[in-house]
């Protein structure tokens, strides 16, 4: 800051901006598709887009840190508590150790869309308690690009920090 309070714009760093289609969707083991936009390796954070097809559930996981989504078409909810139904234009907040089970009811008419901020790590768990996988942003950026490659599409739009 330079004196008289005004803000050098010198070393001003430029905005980055991802556009809809800057970054390729790609189809997930579980049916559903992944486009990630950020991820920074030096926070564990990663910053993703889902689409569920009707009748699309995931393992029963809970996060290590906060999670931040945005629904932006269809809708979804969690097993837990079905009564609270994630719609186009909805928000979240997840708080870390929050234990849930990501939902699309099988009569959805559309495909529910999500753009989920995730910090920390994603622990999937079996109905004993026990863990069965864990994803972070690391493992996720790996599995995104080897994707990307084996589908004959490129992520270099794809933001990287820490890297």
């Amino acid at each position: 800051m330079q004196s008289g309070g005004v803000v050098s714009r010198d070393d001003a760093k430029e905005a980055i901006l991802i556009q809809e289609n800057d970054l390729p969707w790609v189809s997930l083991p579980d049916g559903s598709l992944l486009q990630v936009l950020h991820v920074d390796l030096n926070q564990n954070l990663w910053i993703i887009r889902n689409k569920f097809k009707p009748g699309f559930g995931v393992e029963t996981h809970y996060h290590t840190g906060p999670v931040f989504a945005v629904t932006t078409a269809g809708e979804w909810f969690y097993k837990e508590y079905p009564e609270k139904i994630n719609k186009a234009g909805s928000y979240l907040f997840e708080p870390a150790h929050s234990v849930h089970t990501l939902t699309v009811a099988d009569d959805a008419t559309e495909d529910a869309e999500v753009w989920f901020a995730i910090f920390g790590s994603n622990v999937n768990i079996d109905d004993d308690g026990n863990v069965t996988s864990v994803l972070d942003a690391k493992t996720v950026m790996t599995i995104y690009r080897a994707l990307c490659e084996a589908e004959g599409k490129t992520c270099e739009n794809m933001i990287v920090v820490g890297e």
